[in-house]
């Protein structure tokens, strides 16, 4: 018989459900065995705000609310503002620095961090050259992107684990946040996601946190699944980068 492992704030699992109410059946089923949830755009119309505060609140889980903002200035910093109030861990933003300035200036003094997004992981150069995006090597530009992010005031900045590694060379990372979706167990589907790592390759090269959705919630025992990944973060491959 496997034993229980603790949970362990590495570990953010998407909760990618239709609706506030199955969300909050699967942080049940999940338990003590994950402390930190994500909660995205797709939730917003379904209840995923009150979710947001219902785990925080009464279960005592951290939250990561994933909207990745983007608008002018002045509607940045007044949703971020907003956003602020109820007490939740991280916020995406868009990592264009005006974007960043203006949540920055929303948060005040709220713990609440503020994330940049780089480049999404799942895209590639052909997603790139489709949106009309300029030329360029997709590491070097998330890398680029990912400075102006910091400089510009955010606490850390989403990016996929191949790029963790020179992030956290950049001058401009220290003490700060590296999160990581596109983290997929060996041998899990890899869906949507195009530049992915498992999550020991992810925490090695230099990831703060590992998001992971579909491998948890689409398990068979989503608990065993979490607690799985949890061990492999715990294990030796995590602590070698490369390995």
């Amino acid at each position: 018989m496997t034993v229980p492992i603790p949970a362990d704030d590495r570990l953010i699992v998407a909760i990618d459900r239709p609706d506030a109410i199955s969300g909050l059946k699967l942080a049940e089923t999940l338990g003590d065995a994950v402390s930190f949830y994500k909660i995205g755009l797709g939730m917003l119309t379904g209840g995923g705000l009150a979710l947001a505060r219902e785990l925080k609140d009464e279960h005592g889980k951290r939250i990561f609310l994933d909207m990745k903002l983007f608008d002018i200035g002045a509607t940045v910093e007044a949703a971020v503002r907003g956003l602020a109030q109820f007490d939740l861990d991280f916020l995406t933003v868009h990592g264009d620095p005006h974007v960043v300035r203006a949540a920055r200036e929303g948060a005040g003094g709220k713990e609440m961090k503020i994330l940049a997004v780089t480049i999404l992981t799942s895209l590639d150069r052909d997603d790139l050259d489709e949106g009309m995006m300029r030329a360029g090597d997709v590491t070097q530009m998330v890398v680029e992107r990912a400075g102006r992010a910091l400089e510009a005031g955010a606490d850390g900045v989403i990016a996929s684990p191949q790029e963790a590694t020179l992030i956290r060379a950049l001058p401009q990372a220290a003490g700060k946040l590296i999160v990581t979706p596109g983290v997929r167990p060996v041998g899990a589907a890899l869906g949507d996601q195009k530049r992915v790592m498992t999550p020991a390759q992810a925490i090695a090269a230099g990831a703060d946190h590992v998001v992971v959705g579909r491998p948890v919630w689409q398990a068979e025992d989503p608990r065993a699944a979490a607690e799985a990944i949890t061990r492999e973060m715990m294990s030796p491959q995590a602590c070698t980068p490369n390995a």
